[in-house]
């Protein structure tokens, strides 16, 4: 059986502390339950999300499977902090790190080659991931206790991603052990992805972001793909 948390985006005063014993016990199950190797839903600051253990594959495989997703979608990786990045993938490019110093965290995923000693199995990458680091209190704190999440948007594929916890849970129901609920989301816009994996920037898809702020941050003319 699911059970849902309130957690507020941030600790409070003794006005609030039911508020902020319900945020620490939440984010005490959510932890348990990506450990244990189940889905757990977090806010973001863009849309809900739907996450697990990214190093777990029976837990990645159970993510596909809830929302209805094949492995010819391979599923992000949420992190968070900067330096975290650096044990995932193969290296670290000048213009990566540019981009996560202007926009991290916040709305922008970047694609780069994962490192290839890493255990995981997150779909069929192509030996790429594609990771970000969201802005969103309640996010980076589970993420800072569990370390990288596999996380995609916490709706049945086909369905539109989820902007709140209750949402979530109409979609997803029981294959969910943990549902946090931090309010509706801030900005239901999906995140900005650039592709560094190539010569070239290439922006895979165009949202929180804008591509002209993209181009200004790597200094050099960015392509949308088409």
């Amino acid at each position: 059986m699911s059970m849902v948390y309130a957690c507020s985006a941030a600790g409070g005063t003794a006005a609030s502390e039911d508020d902020a014993a319900q945020r620490e016990a939440g984010l005490a199950a959510a932890a348990g339950a990506v450990r244990s190797g189940q889905l757990v839903v977090l806010p973001t600051d863009t849309v809900y999300g739907l996450g697990c253990d990214a190093f777990d594959s029976a837990a990645v495989q159970s993510l596909l499977d809830a929302k209805g997703r094949g492995r010819d979608m391979p599923l992000p990786v949420l992190v968070g902090s900067w330096s975290t990045v650096d044990g995932l993938v193969l290296s670290v490019p000048h213009q990566a790190r540019l981009l996560i110093e202007a926009f991290w965290p916040g709305g922008l995923s970047i694609v780069l080659p994962h490192a290839p000693s890493l255990n995981w199995d997150l779909g069929d990458t192509r030996g790429t991931v594609m990771v970000r680091m969201p802005l969103h209190p309640v996010a980076i704190d589970l993420l800072r206790e569990v370390g990288p999440m596999a996380v995609s948007s916490a709706n049945r594929s086909g369905h539109p991603p989820a902007t709140t916890a209750i949402g979530a849970q109409e979609q997803l129901g029981d294959s969910v052990t943990v549902y946090l609920d931090g309010g509706p989301s801030g900005d239901p816009v999906a995140s900005t992805i650039v592709d560094l994996t190539g010569p070239h920037p290439l922006v895979l898809r165009e949202g929180a972001i804008s591509l002209a702020d993209v181009a200004e941050v790597v200094g050099t003319e960015v392509e949308l793909a088409r």
